[in-house]
């Protein structure tokens, strides 16, 4: 006694498991408690490491697209400006450039190819210092082309053979990156030493233009809002889902270092530590995945669009909020998922039935989302459409839906009873915990909801897209046009098309304008009208002709046109002179004149294949010669064998040799609006990549759930059981909240489909639009079951219940 006298008697410390003095901890502390679960995350075996490689992964995953999406305004602004670069100013200021030594005349020599477009253009220098395109070092001289990379690959090729003999110059160059829309465009630039004006050409002192591109029409501002909204919601989900890897493990870790003396407070940091360190792991995977991709970009061509790999670079306010935005999440979703589970020093409170999920509260999110979208009101052209709402709106109603898909699976599963074994394996599981399987079907019921909506969407605004041409695919195929020439040209013209491969049938036209003789002064206005020279066939299909032979001429008349008839006869008058060398100002050229026959007809004007109606005079080759007409432009409308091979491309090819700047067109019913295409072209491109994430997400978190039950399927296979219900029990895991999810997300898709046709005053065009994108989601998750089989039957071994 007396020798412990002499010491002093230690302060009595806390009982085992009581929480430390919240004095002593302070901000130091709670730092402290961060850094040991990142010390766990980094440190914690191989089964630690296991779970940690896996949440990077599979939020890396996620953050790559992010960044990837992030970079989409960087690539639309590059490729604008490319556009501009390259761009020539409008007609009306060229017209004022005079021909000097750094003047050019262009002229568009664009054509396609077997579906692709083949953009083109023929110079002609007026001096020694010409403007130089952008990507070229030296303009092409007569004969020869500059091309871009993949042009002069496919011009080398086989396949390229008829297209190499269409352009008919020599490659003597390459178009650098900076003169190119993308690096699998098709692209040349030819020389020519015979281009004027007087032949269509345009004379220009440089490249580049100003010109103020044109508004995005309101509905497309919601479309392309729900399409923002549809790609990126699942991915913010599968980041979260990939946070709560491992979570039995980490708990069962966790209730450890309760025993050892950790609060409640403490374990939550510690945890919240090993989700920061695997989010910031998965920030460095993703930010790997990118500039590993970035590089590959540019060989990808999705629906003929490509991009720069130096034009992919995210913008730096959207990279930084995803540098910031995902460790956030995953600390704030860990957090929340530890508040369901109570980890106590003897172990995890999870074995025993949880309380029920209640349902009032999970409906709150979609009901604010509609009602938000609701009180948005009509979009109608020429209204502002404020995107914020819309984003907000269409937001809460998708993540509504992976609130209410948890209540869902397990108010069902509850109700399962009975069948075969494989059958009861799942159904218990799922009964005991439906979470895991829950979240890893939780983005692909968000994906197929939106993507219902905005088809739903696409149906309904489709007319407005739409413009009749009034053209007749039944009578004709092609339409070739000459913007200059003459009548010989015009007269050739017709007769190659006649002996191209795979033409049926060619109704040509050669056009002028001709005015009424008389003075005609600087800005008097002539009777001015068309002249149409073709044969009786030709000119049947034109007008309703009584009889028609050799030798004949015609007034044309529309029906219901009196004052454009009138205009008509004021220079069609039978038996009396008209001016084929038609002239908009003096310029000292000498009339050409040709009388109209006085037996001329009148006959009323009918739509052609084209979707014309065409008057003034019609005649016959025998009435007047083309060749007589100094300013004659042709138009062939040819009718093609659909079963004779490249037959479009042999058209394209006589068109090139009788002129290369000859327009070919397909005649086509009805033609789409460009940005309506474009943000079409947008979804799908955006739509692939998103769905990619998907299955690689789903097949990341499928195996992680495997290896939180390879014990447990270790100690089934040594007992006796068979593999075969093993992995049908696995299947039927995944079937049950498959089926429960797609049938949530169609009821979800359309709902929001329906309310934002409301908003766009549109209406349901086809009730069954959901069934191939349920068709998709179901496809999807199948697959990644499939390829996650060969891991489950490695784990299927007795060598699983060996522990370290």
């Amino acid at each position: 006694m007396t020798l412990l006298g002499h010491r002093k008697a230690p302060a009595p410390g806390p009982p085992p498991g009581a929480p430390p003095d919240r004095a002593r901890r302070g901000f130091g502390g709670r730092i402290r408690d961060l850094g040991l679960g990142i010390r766990f995350a980094a440190a914690g075996g191989r089964e630690g490491w296991v779970r940690t490689l896996l949440t990077g992964l599979g939020v890396g995953l996620g953050v790559a697209l992010l960044f990837f999406a992030a970079s989409v305004p960087q690539v639309i602004d590059a490729r604008s400006e490319r556009v501009s670069a390259r761009t020539t100013p409008n007609a009306m200021s060229e017209a004022w450039v005079r021909p000097s030594d750094t003047t050019l005349v262009w002229i568009d020599a664009g054509t396609e190819y077997r579906g692709d477009t083949v953009g083109g253009q023929l110079l002609r220098p007026d001096g020694a210092r010409p403007p130089l395109p952008p990507g070229v070092a030296k303009l092409p001289g007569p004969g020869a082309m500059v091309v871009s990379p993949a042009l002069r690959d496919l011009l080398g090729s086989p396949d390229g053979a008829l297209l190499k003999e269409r352009l008919g110059h020599r490659v003597v160059g390459t178009i650098a990156d900076e003169g190119l829309l993308g690096p699998e465009e098709l692209f040349y630039y030819a020389g020519s030493d015979t281009l004027t004006p007087a032949m269509g050409g345009n004379r220009t002192a440089g490249y580049g233009s100003d010109d103020a591109r044109e508004p995005l029409h309101p509905l497309l501002v919601v479309l392309v809002v729900m399409i923002c909204v549809v790609l990126l919601v699942p991915v913010a989900i599968f980041i979260a889902t990939a946070v709560r890897f491992g979570g039995d493990r980490r708990d069962r870790r966790l209730a450890a270092l309760r025993l050892v003396g950790t609060d409640i407070a403490m374990t939550r940091r510690i945890a919240a530590g090993e989700a920061l360190f695997g989010a910031v792991l998965g920030l460095v995977v993703g930010l790997g995945v990118f500039l590993a991709a970035r590089p590959l970009a540019g060989g990808v061509q999705l629906w003929n669009l490509s991009a720069f790999p130096a034009d992919l670079v995210p913008v730096p306010a959207l990279a930084t909020l995803i540098v910031l935005s995902v460790p956030v999440a995953a600390v704030a979703v860990t957090l929340v998922a530890l508040r369901s589970v109570a980890i106590e020093p003897l172990g995890v409170v999870r074995n025993i039935r949880p309380r029920r999920r209640r349902l009032w509260w999970r409906l709150l999110m979609p009901l604010a989302g509609i009602a938000v979208l609701a009180m948005i009101g009509t979009v109608r052209e020429g209204n502002v459409a404020d995107p914020y709402p819309i984003a907000a709106g269409a937001i809460l109603v998708l993540v509504g839906l992976t609130t209410l898909l948890p209540w869902l699976v397990e108010a069902v599963v509850s109700l399962l009873r009975g069948g075969p074994v494989p059958w009861q394996l799942a159904a218990r599981r799922l009964q005991l915990s439906s979470g895991s399987a829950t979240r890893a079907v939780s983005g692909i019921t968000v994906a197929v909801a939106g993507a219902i909506a905005l088809q739903m969407m696409f149906a309904g605004m489709h007319e407005d897209f739409l413009r009749p041409t009034g053209q007749d695919p039944t009578r004709a195929n092609i339409t070739v046009s000459a913007s200059a020439g003459d009548g010989k040209l015009a007269q050739r013209m017709i007769d190659d098309f006649r002996g191209t491969k795979g033409v049926t049938a060619v109704i040509g036209t050669v056009e002028s304008y001709v005015t009424r003789p008389g003075a005609v002064g600087p800005y008097e206005i002539q009777p001015t009208t068309t002249l149409t020279i073709g044969t009786c066939a030709t000119l049947r299909e034109l007008a309703a002709l009584p009889s028609c032979r050799d030798g004949d001429a015609f007034v044309s008349h529309i029906r219901g046109q009196k004052e454009g008839n009138d205009w008509v006869d004021e220079t069609a008058r039978p038996g009396k002179p008209v001016d084929l060398n038609t002239r908009s100002v003096d310029d000292g050229s000498k009339p050409v004149r040709w009388t109209l026959p006085a037996s001329a007809r009148t006959v009323e004007a009918r739509t052609d294949p084209v979707g014309r109606e065409i008057d003034g005079i019609f005649a016959t080759p025998g009435a007047l010669d083309p060749r007589r007409m100094p300013l004659a432009s042709t138009t062939a409308t040819l009718r093609v064998d659909d079963r004779v091979p490249d037959a479009e491309e042999y058209v394209r090819n006589t068109a090139a040799r009788l002129d290369p700047t000859m327009r070919v067109r397909t005649v086509k019913d009805v033609e789409r609006d460009k940005q309506y295409a474009s943000v079409q072209t947008g979804l799908l491109i955006g739509g692939t990549a998103t769905v990619a994430l998907i299955a690689a997400s789903m097949l990341v978190s499928q195996i992680e759930q495997l290896r939180e039950r390879k014990r447990l399927l270790s100690v089934l296979v040594a007992f006796g059981t068979r593999r075969s219900t093993l992995v049908w029990s696995v299947l039927w895991q995944t079937a049950v909240p498959v089926v429960l999810g797609t049938a949530l997300a169609v009821a979800g898709g359309l709902t929001l489909g329906a309310v934002l046709l409301h908003m766009i005053a549109k209406q349901v065009t086809d009730p069954w639009i959901f069934l191939p994108f349920a068709g998709t989601g179901v496809a999807v998750i199948l697959l990644v079951t499939a390829a996650s089989m060969p891991p489950l039957w490695r784990m299927m071994r007795p060598e699983g219940l060996r522990s370290e």
